[in-house]
């Protein structure tokens, strides 16, 4: 869909959702029986998603009881950061880009209309949620810890940064939004316990040098 503005009027993020849906009803009406419409867009929500419970189902027919999925979590992460820039770069037809917006660092991807880049959000929280993930791995964990870590990091994410995406919404969230509720729902015991775990490791740690450096001044004043 492509924005224009008549008479400098100032485009609301509630203007742009109606116009959207108006636009998109009778396609949506009309589609509305066909799942393949349904599940349509791309969007890396669903792939990680289905693919999380293709794999798992899999394993169960296989017998595979050991979660395997650690040593994709940050690949993915900056695998995503790394596409995030190639939709940005892609504009409009993308259709990655945010809600108008009066920030300096709006962007206008060729309709007149200054948007939040999301893409760019995305990325800069993706490479910064990766060095936290490489942090994370380097302490002891349970397997399976880093991949659900990742999964609950992300869903997080979106579920937060697609409110300024103009999205068609049901009861005020989008389709994305509820599937990463969903996720985040299910894994939520697991996320609280790892991290709990990995907040009691940083104090240990940091008690731990805090005595090493200790002793080692002591030891210093005393020769």
């Amino acid at each position: 869909m492509v924005d224009h503005c008549d008479g400098g009027c100032r485009y609301r993020p509630w203007k742009q959702n109606t116009g959207r849906c108006v636009e998109q009803a009778p396609e949506i009406v009309h589609e509305w029986r066909n799942p393949a419409y349904l599940i349509s867009g791309k969007s890396i929500v669903g792939g990680l998603v289905g693919g999380w419970i293709a794999v798992e189902w899999i394993k169960r027919r296989l017998g595979v009881t050991v979660s395997t999925g650690d040593l994709f979590a940050i690949p993915l992460a900056l695998g995503i950061a790394i596409g995030r820039v190639g939709c940005f770069l892609a504009g409009l037809p993308d259709q990655t880009y945010g809600i108008a917006t009066t920030l300096p660092w709006g962007v206008d991807f060729g309709d007149g209309v200054l948007r939040h880049p999301t893409q760019l959000y995305e990325t800069a929280f993706l490479l910064a949620f990766s060095l936290a993930l490489w942090m994370f791995v380097r302490q002891p964990h349970r397997n399976g810890d880093v991949f659900k870590l990742f999964m609950a990091g992300y869903m997080g994410w979106r579920l937060l940064v697609d409110f300024l995406k103009p999205e068609f919404r049901v009861l005020g969230l989008s389709i994305i939004q509820w599937t990463c509720l969903m996720v985040l729902v299910y894994c939520w015991r697991e996320t609280a316990r790892t991290l709990r775990q990995s907040t009691t490791g940083c104090e240990t740690n940091l008690k731990s040098w805090r005595s090493a450096g200790g002793m080692s001044g002591t030891s210093s004043l005393e020769r």
